[in-house]
């Protein structure tokens, strides 16, 4: 069963329970958190609990061992007894930045049609590294006005589910030269953006992409003889 954030990306709110609370962090029973990943940071939010009070969540981790989702309290907050049940209220305006953002990267891929060596994204910018032939010139005026216009075509932005079997017949949808998706997987996701681009992809995305706003090229860095970083950011 998919989890939360990925049935409903936009989903705010959720009613549920604590499963546990340690030094590692909080388990609930449900989540709308994202786990840091993928480039794209763990979700913050506040947890209501039952006595009117509240808990801030200051990230969310993936236990590496157990794969548990782990909800980062603030310091100094109270322990939470298992069985609880607290209502989760994400802090969507970071979340929604940090979603159009990371759709944005995947356009990113598509002006620059280079592989990729890296990438992250923040709440304020984005940015890929790119494995440059030799004799293309990144022009940052040329990347800005592809972006938007593909922005403002507001193509469609969908899910899709392949094997790694299949991914490994495809490898040209593989755009991370430094990241490879477990391809021993039997689904690994994928992000469709109608007629543009598909690619596996494990963040959260919007529906499409006239929803990512106008955005700017910040930067463009040398990082090595071949190596070129790309910072983009929300014009907002």
């Amino acid at each position: 069963m998919p989890e939360r954030f990925y049935l409903d990306p936009y989903q705010t709110t959720l009613d549920t329970t604590v499963i546990s609370h340690d030094e590692r962090g909080i388990v609930l029973a449900d989540t709308l958190c994202y786990p840091l990943g993928g480039g794209q940071p763990g979700d913050t939010a506040t947890l209501a609990l039952a006595d009117g009070s509240t808990l801030a969540i200051t990230d969310t981790r993936r236990d590496k061992t157990t794969r548990e989702i782990l909800h980062l309290p603030a310091a100094g907050s109270p322990q939470l007894a298992a069985g609880s049940t607290v209502t989760l209220q994400l802090d969507w305006a970071r979340r929604y930045r940090h979603m159009r953002i990371h759709s944005c990267l995947h356009l990113l891929s598509c002006v620059v049609r280079a592989g990729v060596t890296g990438g992250n994204l923040t709440v304020d910018s984005g940015r890929l590294d790119f494995d440059i032939p030799e004799g293309m010139v990144l022009d940052a005026g040329h990347i800005e006005r592809e972006l938007n216009a593909l922005i403002a075509a507001n193509h469609a932005v969908s899910v899709q589910m392949t094997s790694g079997e299949a991914l490994r017949a495809q490898p040209e949808l593989i755009k991370t030269m430094s990241v490879t998706p477990p391809l021993d997987l039997p689904e690994i996701r994928l992000i469709a953006i109608a007629g543009v681009d598909l690619q596996p992809c494990g963040g959260t995305h919007v529906r499409h992409t006239g929803e990512i706003g106008q955005v700017v090229v910040k930067k463009i860095e040398s990082k090595g003889a071949r190596n070129k970083r790309v910072v983009i950011a929300l014009a907002d």
